[in-house]
């Protein structure tokens, strides 16, 4: 179930991987660039797909307490609930993409990241509204439809990417900016896919004929799906706000070291995402047990999930330190980039079974409905003992990007720990 899930997953971070390989071939400053643009991104963005996370699990505990006409109804109110949160997003970053000539980064990359920002900003909505359709379908375990159209984003936006950032076929050379309107219009474009696929596709007929008496917007169902997606936004946004605030520090030590986080950040941020796959799947699993009150099932989803998540960051780790000195001239072939990104990438390695761990036992949670007290926890566990062991590791001891990213590691494991004991405690309740 996970597999098409993470895929599906991936290639929305793909557009933007995308976009850093393309525009890192021009200089280091565009990769810069893209770095802070993904920086100030992350909190914003990880908080609307937290909001997204609400639909899954409602959907999936109605069909296993055999409510067949509650998910349409859920769906409908989710989508409102996705495009009101998506769109003040887009504009509060609108208003607000200034802030990058106030952050201490080099003018050069300031400059370069404005416009970018603001274009990466708006394509938020659509990204939202197709994460939350894509929810309810992944829930209905119709998992496939999602992946494959998520997939065809990627030839798409390679094209448009190709087009627009080098000036093909008679189009002005828009370089960073020319990267962000493709993004933009991929994500468009999967998001009319998906909708079409749901309003019309037969797989969902039984749901559509539910419709009339199930699409309205009602308080209650809008308050349920609040009280998940806003603590889950908020753990999400905890763990990228911590990465982000990491690469404006990074900034302070210049361009280079500020190209180098966004590679491994970049690569970092994709194991992560396979993780979120199945933790997604998880969560699913889990809200449909906890819907039937299968505890025997709810113990066997979980620690297996986690046991999966376990053996995936351990091969992650693995090809991260065979592949440190190969890796980051996918993005960039400038010798100083490249010998900072190997050190970030041997470090990664470290957190990467704390970080799929941590990943997977959120979502685990979340299909329990236990979603307050691990927002608690991530915040202990970043804010309170990683991002300041970081910055006394980078600054007082003067290990720069490679002991921010240490404290990342610390903060990431200390993560793992809390929230893999809160599950293992939480399971033995639940009935």
């Amino acid at each position: 179930m996970a597999g098409p899930i993470i895929l599906g997953d991936i290639t929305q971070i793909a557009l933007g991987f995308i976009d850093s390989v393309m525009v890192g071939a021009i200089h280091s400053t565009r990769l810069a660039a893209a770095s802070l643009v993904m920086n100030v991104l992350a909190i914003p963005y990880v908080m609307g797909i937290g909001v997204t996370f609400s639909i899954s699990p409602l959907v999936a505990r109605s069909r296993g307490q055999g409510h067949y006409g509650r998910p349409a109804h859920i769906l409908f109110n989710g989508f409102v609930l996705c495009g009101i949160v998506a769109f003040l997003l887009a504009l509060l970053i609108h208003l607000n993409a200034g802030i990058v000539f106030h952050l201490g980064q080099d003018p050069v990359v300031a400059q370069l990241a404005r416009p970018y920002l603001i274009v990466m900003g708006w394509s938020t909505l659509p990204m939202l509204l197709f994460l939350g359709l894509k929810q309810f379908s992944d829930a209905l375990e119709y998992t496939r439809v999602g992946m494959v159209i998520s997939l065809s984003a990627i030839p798409v936006n390679f094209c448009l990417n190709w087009i627009l950032i080098y000036g093909h076929f008679g189009m002005p050379r828009y370089e960073l900016l020319g990267a962000g309107i493709g993004t933009l219009i991929s994500r468009c474009l999967v998001l009319v896919a998906l909708l079409l696929v749901i309003v019309r596709h037969r797989v969902f007929a039984d749901y559509r004929r539910r419709w009339t008496s199930t699409a309205r917007l009602r308080w209650k169902t809008m308050k349920a799906l609040i009280r998940i997606g806003i603590p889950s936004s908020l753990q999400y946004g905890m763990e990228a706000g911590a990465f982000a605030f990491s690469g404006i520090m990074i900034g302070w030590l210049g361009a280079t070291q500020q190209a180098a986080h966004q590679i491994a950040i970049s690569l970092a941020t994709l194991t992560y995402h396979v993780s979120l796959g199945f933790s997604a799947a998880g969560a699913i699993r889990v809200a449909h047990a906890y819907g039937q009150k299968d505890q025997a099932a709810l113990r066997k989803i979980g620690y297996s999930t986690l046991r999966i998540s376990f053996l995936w960051g351990a091969l992650c780790a693995l090809m991260f330190i065979l592949l440190k000195s190969r890796l980051p001239f996918l993005f960039n072939d400038e010798a100083p980039v490249v010998a900072a990104a190997s050190v970030l990438l041997v470090i990664a390695a470290v957190f990467q079974v704390s970080d799929s761990m941590q990943a997977v036992s959120v979502g685990l949670l979340r299909g329990l409905h236990d979603v307050r007290m691990p927002t608690f926890l991530v915040v202990i566990a970043y804010w309170v003992i990683g991002l300041p062991v970081g910055y006394w590791l980078a600054f007082p001891l003067h290990l720069q990007s490679a002991g921010i990213w240490i404290g990342l590691t610390i903060g990431l494991t200390a993560s793992a720990t809390l929230l893999g004991f809160r599950f293992s405690r939480s399971v033995q309740k639940k009935v």
